[in-house]
C-alpha cells in the first residue's frame, strides 16, 4: 500500500465567505486560504493576474545601466551578441532578446554553447571570436553569474558584457558593466523567482518602452513576447506565483493563436491541439522537443526554429527535435535501469541521506533528467555523473526543503566547476574525487535532511464527496491555473471508497469505479497496473485525485493519484 504520508487539511471558518466572495465551490475557496489569498482582492487578483500588474523593470539592480549601454549601441549601430544557454530557458531568452533589439532597429547576432564541445557557460574562446566579428557588447541570458574570468577576459578584449541571470551568485559578481539579477544579495526587486527567460524579458520591456509606440502597441507587442517567455518559465520549473504567473497565464493564451512558423511546427510534431495549452502540456509535451536538442546534439538548432520564416524549414527542425526527444527517451530509460538494478544489489538504506550514482559513459545529455526520476523514486537530492578522459561531470536534482547549491558550496574544493540554485545544479571534477563527493554529499544530505523527512508527504487540498466532482467543479479549478511549482494541480481525497469495479488498460493503466454513500465516481490512473491487487473489487480505500481536463473525450476526467487502505 501507499508508502506516503498523506497530510489533510484543516477546515477554515473563513472558506464559505470566500467563496460566496468569488462566486467559487467552497473547496477552491479552500485550497485559495491554504495558499495565502485569504482576503476577496488577493484572491482575486490571483484568479484574474493582468499584465499591468508585472513590475517597473527599472526596479531590477543595474537596469537602468544596461538599458542606456544596450541603447547606445543600437544607436551607433555597435556589433551586439547574445550568450545563451542550451536548455529551454537558454534558447528562450535567446530568441526573446534577439526580437526585441532587432524591433528597436540592433544588430544582434548569438552564441548557444554545444553541451559535448563546450560544456556549459561562457567561455573565453567564444569572446575572442566575437572580438574577431567586431563585437562590441555582449548580453549573457540565463547564464554568466559564475562567469567572472570571462567578463574579465571580455573585458580585456574592449567588449562590454552586460549580464543577465537568475541562477545564484558567487559571493562577488562579475566585473561587468552591469549584473541584471533579481538574486544578487543588493537587489531590492521584489520578484526573486524569475528564471532567466524573465530576467531577458524585464530587459525587452525596458527597452521596448522607450520606442515611439503607443501604448496598444506596446501591450500587443508584449503579449506577443510573452508565448515563448511562458514556455521558458514553466520549463524551468520556478514558482508560478507572482509575475511568473501574470507571465504564463497570459502566455499560455497567446498560443492559442501562434503565428511564429516554428512554434507552430513545434506544437504539431508535440501533439498540441488547438487552443491554448496547460502548463502541463508545455512541461511534457514542448518544454522536452525543446530541451531534447541540448541534450543530444546542438542547441542552435531551437534558436533556428524560433527565428525562421520558412515554414518547410520549420517543420524540418522539429522533425528532428521530435527524433531527438525520443532517443533521449530511450537513453533516460537505459540510465535508470541501471541505477535501479545496482540499487537492487546495494539498496539505499535509511543512513543514505543524498545519493551519487556514476558511470563511464553515460550521456551527459540527459543526466539532470534521471536524477529527477531517481529523487520522485527515493526522495532524496540525488546527483547523476559520467566520467569520460579523466573529467566526471553530471547533473543533481533536489527535493523540497533541501539547498542543493548550498550543499555543493560547502564542499566547493571538490570541484573544477559547478553552480546552479536550490532544486537543480551540476558539477565537473576529477574522476578520482567522485568516492568522495558521494561521502561528503551523503554526509551532509543525512545532517541536513534526516531520515523521517525522507518520506514522501502526500498533501490533500480538500476531501470531497461524491456529488461534489461536477462541471462546476472543473470550471472553477480551471481559474487556479495555471498548475506547477508553488501553485500545484489540487489533490483531492474520497476517504473510504468502495472499489466497485476495475479494468486494466494497455497492460499498463488502470480504470476504477470508487462508490461512497451510493454515489460512483469512475476514475482513471496512469501507470497503476503493478499495483491491481490493492485496488481488487470490494476493497474500500482512500483515494487521492485531480480532476483534470480530458484532452481526448472534452470535460474533465478524474485521475487517480494514489490509493491506501481506508483509514
Amino acid at each position: 500500500m501507499s508508502q506516503a504520508r498523506w497530510v489533510f487539511p484543516h477546515p477554515d471558518a473563513g472558506a464559505a465567505a470566500l467563496a460566496q466572495a468569488l462566486g467559487v465551490a467552497v473547496p477552491v475557496a479552500q485550497i485559495l486560504i491554504a495558499r495565502g489569498y485569504r482576503e476577496p482582492d488577493n484572491a482575486r487578483r490571483f484568479l484574474d493576474p493582468r499584465l499591468s500588474d508585472l513590475g517597473d523593470p527599472l526596479q531590477l539592480r543595474d537596469m537602468d545601466v544596461a538599458l542606456e549601454r544596450l541603447l547606445r549601441a543600437i544607436a551607433t549601430g555597435e556589433k551586439i551578441q547574445i550568450h545563451g544557454d542550451y536548455d529551454v530557458d537558454g534558447t528562450t531568452s535567446t530568441v526573446v532578446l534577439k526580437r526585441a533589439i532587432e524591433l528597436a532597429g540592433g544588430t544582434v547576432s548569438y552564441r548557444i554553447p554545444n553541451r559535448f564541445q563546450d560544456g556549459y557557460g561562457m567561455h573565453s574562446s567564444t569572446v575572442d571570436q566575437a572580438a574577431a566579428e567586431g563585437v562590441s557588447l555582449i548580453i549573457s541570458v540565463d547564464t554568466g553569474i559564475r562567469a567572472g574570468a570571462v567578463v574579465e577576459h571580455a573585458r580585456s578584449r574592449g567588449i562590454d558584457v552586460i549580464v543577465t541571470d537568475h541562477h545564484l551568485p558567487e559571493s562577488s559578481l562579475p566585473a561587468a558593466l552591469a549584473v541584471v539579477n533579481p538574486n544578487r544579495a543588493d537587489c531590492g526587486y521584489p520578484e526573486k523567482t524569475l528564471c532567466g527567460v524573465g530576467v531577458a524579458f524585464k530587459l525587452v520591456q525596458a527597452l521596448l518602452a522607450t520606442l515611439p509606440w503607443p501604448p496598444e502597441k506596446l501591450e500587443r507587442v508584449l503579449e506577443s513576447f510573452l508565448k515563448l517567455v511562458a514556455i521558458g518559465t514553466v520549463a524551468d520549473v520556478v514558482p508560478l506565483t507572482g509575475e511568473n504567473r501574470i507571465i504564463v497565464r497570459h502566455g499560455l493564451r497567446g498560443l492559442a493563436h501562434v503565428k511564429n512558423a516554428g512554434l507552430r511546427a513545434l506544437m504539431e510534431v508535440a501533439g498540441i491541439k488547438a487552443g491554448a495549452p496547460t502548463a502541463g502540456q508545455v512541461a511534457f509535451r514542448i518544454a522536452p522537443r525543446i530541451n531534447a536538442a541540448g541534450r543530444m546534439a546542438d542547441a542552435g538548432e531551437v534558436v533556428e526554429l524560433f527565428l525562421t520564416a520558412d515554414a518547410a524549414r520549420a517543420k524540418e527542425i522539429a522533425a528532428r527535435l521530435h527524433a531527438w526527444n525520443a532517443e533521449r527517451q530511450g537513453e533516460e530509460a537505459r540510465i535508470v535501469d541501471e541505477v535501479l538494478a545496482a540499487c537492487v544489489a546495494a539498496p539505499v538504506g535509511d543512513s543514505d541521506g543524498g545519493l551519487v550514482f556514476c558511470a563511464e559513459g553515460w550521456h551527459r545529455g540527459v543526466l539532470g533528467i534521471v536524477a529527477s526520476r531517481l529523487v520522485e523514486r527515493y526522495w532524496r537530492p540525488v546527483f547523476v555523473l559520467s566520467s569520460e578522459n579523466g573529467l566526471t561531470r553530471g547533473s543533481g536534482r533536489s527535493v523540497r526543503g533541501f539547498e542543493l547549491l548550498d550543499a555543493l558550496e560547502s564542499m566547493r574544493d571538490l570541484f573544477v566547476q559547478h553552480g546552479g540554485h536550490s532544486f537543480a545544479a551540476g558539477v565537473t571534477l576529477e574522476t578520482p574525487r567522485v568516492p568522495e563527493f558521494r561521502q561528503r554529499f551523503n554526509a551532509y544530505a543525512a545532517n541536513r535532511w534526516p531520515a523521517e523527512q525522507r518520506q514522501r508527504c502526500l498533501r490533500i487540498d480538500a476531501e470531497l464527496r461524491v456529488h461534489d466532482v461536477n462541471d462546476a467543479m472543473f470550471q472553477d479549478l480551471r481559474r487556479l491555473e495555471p498548475f506547477g511549482m508553488g501553485n500545484p494541480e489540487p489533490l483531492f481525497a474520497l476517504r473510504g471508497a468502495e472499489i466497485a469495479s476495475f479494468q486494466l488498460m494497455k497492460e499498463k493503466h488502470v480504470r476504477i469505479a470508487a462508490r461512497v454513500d451510493g454515489r460512483t465516481l469512475f476514475l482513471r490512473g496512469f501507470n497503476l497496473a503493478a499495483r491491481a491487487e490493492e485496488m481488487a473489487v470490494g476493497r474500500r480505500l482512500d483515494v487521492a485525485f485531480n480532476i483534470c481536463a480530458d484532452d481526448y473525450a472534452g470535460g474533465w476526467r478524474a485521475i487517480v493519484k494514489e490509493v491506501r487502505a481506508a483509514c
